[in-house]
């Protein structure tokens, strides 16, 4: 009941991040029914293009050894190995093409399905191979039921298409036997290619359904739920609370950072409580005027603070302030438009400065 509840909860794609992890974990797609229609196409190829050569030589060989037993004398050991040896060597030429085709077909199924990789994780012990519960849920699964089916399926074609061929091939195969066995052999491997190729037909619509079931399930075994999703992105993004954090740690940085260069400030402009805005214009060092800090509220007033003990000029202009805390940036020079206000603050800070150094 838990399972089933979890699973309607899984409403949401598998992210980028979990198709990820799990290919690099090897759990991938895969159809069973792909790798045996390859391997009937072997058999297939084998049949039509080999069988007949390779089966031909080795009747040559066992008819040459039957008739003339007396041509392989088995009186010691050493006789009875080196027969065994050249019978095998026999048999081995007549399979090994097959063999070689069951082989590429393996391969063929697999490299088409997923790129081959090394994934050390499916070779690691795992505690769930073992498991009775596991077990059962492969089994008796959704899985489980669709792989039954198939092998009904598959066990019914199979009955099918040797009913079909015996039925309507069952004169030609009475007729084969009265002949000689050569010709015998030829009416054995007209039929195996008439049954091969059924089955490789049948084989390709059951492993084409196969491969889309597969990928099918293999996306919905990976859906997650709403709540999945959220901690993932928490995971790849940060924890609100952590990041909310880090930038409150890092607007203290800068608000600290602000307040000791205020002092190095030429004036400050503020309107009465809100806003101020300490700047810096050396005319030997800098184009226009640069922004060292601005704030507003608690802020303005701790810079409008640390100006008056510092005895640096504060300006108030409501509309200036107000303008400028929107548009400026900390650490850049003003915009062009506040060029000609700053300017007039600026000559009468000097004309003052000038006025002082006279009285003196």
């Amino acid at each position: 009941m838990a399972d089933a509840v979890d699973k309607d909860s899984k409403t949401e794609e598998a992210t980028e991040k979990k198709i990820r992890d799990t290919v690099e974990e090897g759990k991938l797609p895969h159809s069973k029914e792909a790798a045996i229609f390859t391997s009937f196409v072997a058999i297939l190829l084998f049949t039509v293009f080999y069988a007949k050569d390779a089966v031909t030589n080795l009747g040559i060989f066992l008819a040459t050894f039957l008739e003339k037993p007396e041509a392989w004398p088995m009186d010691t050991e050493t006789d009875v190995i080196t027969l065994y040896k050249v019978v095998l060597a026999e048999i081995g030429h007549a399979v090994t093409s097959l063999l070689v085709l069951l082989v590429v077909a393996g391969v063929i199924a697999s490299v088409f399905q997923n790129l081959p990789q090394f994934v050390a994780e499916r070779i690691r012990p795992q505690a769930s191979r073992i498991s009775i519960s596991q077990g059962w849920k492969r089994i008796f699964g959704v899985q489980g039921f669709v792989e039954f089916i198939k092998s009904l399926a598959k066990l019914g074609f199979a009955i099918l298409v040797l009913v079909f061929a015996l039925s309507e091939d069952h004169q030609q195969l009475l007729a084969g036997m009265i002949t000689n066995p050569f010709e015998f052999g030829t009416v054995i491997r007209s039929m195996a290619v008439d049954i091969l190729v059924a089955v490789v037909m049948v084989m390709a619509a059951i492993a084409a359904a196969d491969f889309i079931w597969s990928r099918f399930h293999w996306k919905q075994d990976l859906r997650m739920s709403k709540q999945e999703v959220k901690d993932e992105l928490k995971q790849s993004e940060g924890d609100p609370i952590i990041k909310s954090r880090l930038r409150s740690l890092a607007r203290d940085r800068a608000r600290r950072r602000m307040m000791t260069n205020v002092p190095k400030a030429t004036l400050v402009i503020a309107n009465p409580t809100h806003f101020s805005i300490a700047l810096k214009y050396v005319r030997e060092e800098d184009s226009a005027p640069v922004v060292l800090a601005k704030g507003q509220d608690l802020v303005a007033l701790k810079i409008r603070e640390i100006a008056r003990e510092n005895n640096i000029p504060i300006f108030e202009d409501v509309a200036l302030a107000r303008s400028m805390y929107k548009q400026v940036s900390v650490d850049s020079v003003i915009p062009s438009q506040f060029y000609e206000a700053v300017a007039e603050l600026v000559r009468v800070i000097y004309a003052n400065k000038t006025q002082r150094r006279q009285v003196s």
